[in-house]
């Protein structure tokens, strides 16, 4: 039996400033830190060109309309608005972005627009991006200049993407700028300081009137125990608290929990640190919870965890070396492939279930979250264009399973209202370079020309019947 989305469902699709504009030294725009990181002689590539969406966001706005994709994720590069991160607008790209949200209403496409999106200002960034509170303040004033530029056009902001990711790639992960590894400490100070700067946002955007609605989006993964074990369980929900619990509590509860507090604490004292909250951290985050619209949630994987007693050890998985990954972290836990669950090449498991699982979860615990949408998803493949198309039928398959995983969330009472593939076109990644690709449409990098996959007439033609 085809089963039906809801009435108001968006099918959207999803890229960011970084991986698609290019344009990088046009126009006024200043570095933001990946510029920097990314000159670097040992680099192999860069995103000066990306999939220059700068000047071909044109042709992908009619792609979206032609393929039946009603919402668009885009952000805005804070550095093309404010070039040194603070002071001085850069009216080039001010105007760039009435622009690019005009075309994208024009053709009926939705434009959920993100204000910061992996792409701190380098002047920023080397005084310690969200380690030094200043940012809090920098990022709220860029966040003034955005809404009063667009703010009569724009319905849908999102703060902040992806705070975990920043912060694991930074501190943990050790494979985003600075590069440091299995820094704890910093990566949940960065976290608590980013949650204060994007309640201060949303606290802000409530007091300018605007007829809109303001979120903030979260890479939500599952952390199940490999075995039921109480040392199983307990690494699990370490892994857990880190990654979703600490800043759920944070954008939906308006508080930390005390079981999430006490599991923090746990963690920091190992390494003989504490989180430093200041006075009036709380009550803006508090504020910012009661009045938050709706929560994205980013949703590739979910992990399998086993209690670890060794050293700290990751390996990231950056080219698609299939079984490559490593990750482990001392006194917390380590992520362990489940025989029972695929993986794509780069050890991502293929996992609906926890999808679903992470949606009622979220009803369950939060339940004043209002709606939700599903602002990513998707399947990264390395695949050759042949005939003008990819036949990349594993991604419609993975695509099917997730929505699938939707509907039943749907069906046990959540709110979700739409989904966002990543991503429209092929981007630049950011450990990949160009070789791993979650486009609906190929891009060849070389002519920056667009062809249709096959999952782009798949997705065109759910859209329309809108049922899967």
């Amino acid at each position: 039996m085809p089963r039906a989305f809801p009435a108001k469902f968006v099918f959207g699709a999803a890229t960011a400033a970084f991986q698609c504009e290019g344009a990088t030294q046009i126009d006024g725009r200043g570095p933001c830190y990946w510029d920097e990181y990314f000159s670097r002689p040992t680099s192999t590539f860069n995103a000066d060109i990306a999939s220059d969406f700068y000047h071909k966001y044109k042709e992908d706005v009619s792609l979206c309309r032609e393929f039946g994709i009603n919402g668009i994720r885009i952000s805005l590069a804070w550095t093309r608005v404010m070039p040194n991160g603070k002071g001085l607008v850069n009216q080039k790209g001010i105007d760039y972005y009435h622009r690019l949200i005009d075309e994208c209403i024009e053709n009926g496409v939705e434009p959920f627009v993100t204000l910061h999106h992996f792409d701190t200002p380098l002047p920023l960034f080397k005084k310690g991006d969200w380690l030094n509170n200043e940012n809090i303040d920098h990022f709220a004033a860029y966040a003034k200049i955005c809404f009063e530029h667009f703010g009569d056009k724009v319905k849908k902001w999102i703060t902040i993407n992806e705070p975990y990711s920043v912060v694991a790639g930074q501190y943990i992960i050790g494979h985003f700028p600075p590069n440091i590894k299995y820094d704890i400490p910093k990566a949940v100070q960065a976290m608590h300081n980013m949650m204060v700067a994007h309640s201060k946002v949303v606290n802000l955007y409530k007091t300018m009137n605007l007829l809109g609605e303001i979120g903030i989006v979260h890479i939500l993964e599952g952390k199940y125990p490999i075995t039921d074990t109480p040392a199983n369980r307990r690494a699990a929900e370490f892994d857990d608290t880190i990654a979703n619990s600490f800043m759920l509590d944070a954008c939906l509860g308006g508080e930390y929990r005390q079981r999430t507090l006490g599991n923090i604490q746990s963690i920091l004292s190992n390494y003989h640190a504490k989180l430093e909250v200041k006075d009036d951290d709380m009550n803006e985050i508090n504020s910012a919870s009661k009045q938050l619209d709706f929560l994205g949630i980013n949703y590739y994987a979910s992990h399998f965890v086993e209690h670890h007693d060794g050293e700290s050890g990751i390996v990231h998985n950056g080219t698609g070396k299939k079984g490559s990954s490593i990750f482990c972290l001392k006194d917390i836990g380590k992520r362990v492939k489940n025989p029972a669950v695929p993986t794509t090449d780069w050890d991502w498991a293929i996992y609906p279930q926890g999808l679903y699982e992470m949606l009622v979860r979220v009803k369950r615990e939060y339940p004043n979250y209002h709606k939700i949408y599903i602002t990513e998803n998707g399947m990264g493949a390395k695949e050759i264009l042949e005939h003008d198309t990819v036949l990349d039928d594993a991604r419609i398959d993975y695509i099917a399973e997730h929505l699938n995983a939707i509907l039943d969330a749907v069906d046990a009472g959540v709110n979700v209202e739409g989904y966002f593939l990543w991503s429209l076109m092929d981007v630049f990644s950011w450990t990949n370079g160009f070789t791993k690709r979650y486009g609906l449409f190929y891009v060849d990098f070389e002519t920056q020309k667009r062809y249709a996959k096959k999952s782009a007439s798949w997705f065109k033609a759910l859209s329309a019947q809108k049922e899967l």
